[in-house]
C-alpha cells in the first residue's frame, strides 16, 4: 500500500497493491500495523455503506467532539468525487478542501481524520460507497456545512442543476455560521 499526503497533509490517499489474474483480483484494504506506520492509529468502530445515483451529493457532514469521526472511505461500485474540508480552528488549512476521484476501478481509499467535514458526489450512474469510522453515529452531534459555501469554493465536477441533495443538506449553514468545536493540534 502507498500512502500519499494531499494538499492538506493530514488527509491521506491510500492506494492498495492489487494482485490480478484470470480469476479476478485480491487486495488488502486495511492493515492495522501498516496504517499505524503512516500515523493512522485510530480504532474503527463501525462500518457504513451507501448507494446513490448519479448527481447525488452527500455532505458536507461531520460530528462534534467528543463524537468526532475519522473516516476511511472507498467506492466498491461506480465512481465519486470525494471531498474533505478542514474545519479545525487554528489550522493553517482551515476552510480549505481537497478532492479526489474514488472508484471501483482505481481502488483508492481516502483517510479523513476527525476535524474535517466530508462529502461526495456521484459521477457514475450509480455508486456504492463504503467506509469505516472511528466513532459511532451520534445524531445529537451530527452537523454540516453547506455544500456550495463560497468561502470554501469546492469545484464539484457536476453542474449545480444536475445535483440531487437531501432537504437536510440543502439547509446546512455556511462554514462561518457552523457549530465547530475542533482545534488544530500540531
Amino acid at each position: 500500500m502507498t500512502f500519499t499526503a494531499l494538499n492538506i497533509p493530514d488527509v491521506l490517499l491510500i492506494e492498495a497493491k492489487v494482485f490480478s489474474d484470470a480469476r479476478g483480483y485480491f487486495m488488502e484494504t486495511y492493515k492495522e500495523s501498516l496504517f499505524a506506520e503512516h500515523g493512522i492509529r485510530s480504532r474503527f468502530v463501525q462500518d457504513n455503506m451507501s448507494s446513490s445515483v448519479r448527481g447525488t451529493l452527500r455532505g458536507l457532514h461531520y460530528q462534534l467532539s467528543p463524537h468526532a469521526q475519522g473516516k476511511l472511505v472507498r467506492v466498491i461500485q461506480g465512481a465519486v468525487f470525494d471531498v474533505a474540508v478542514d474545519i479545525r480552528r487554528g489550522s493553517p488549512w482551515f476552510g480549505q478542501w481537497v478532492g479526489v476521484e474514488l472508484s471501483a476501478d482505481n481502488k483508492r481509499s481516502l483517510w479523513i481524520p476527525p476535524g474535517f467535514a466530508h462529502g461526495f458526489c456521484v459521477l457514475s450512474e450509480q455508486a456504492e460507497f463504503a467506509y469505516k469510522v472511528t466513532a459511532l453515529y451520534a445524531p445529537d452531534a451530527e452537523r454540516g456545512v453547506i455544500w456550495n459555501d463560497k468561502s470554501i469554493d469546492i469545484q464539484w465536477p457536476i453542474a449545480e442543476d444536475e445535483l440531487i441533495l437531501s432537504e437536510k443538506d440543502k439547509q446546512n449553514p455556511s462554514l462561518q455560521k457552523a457549530e465547530i468545536n475542533f482545534q488544530y493540534q500540531k
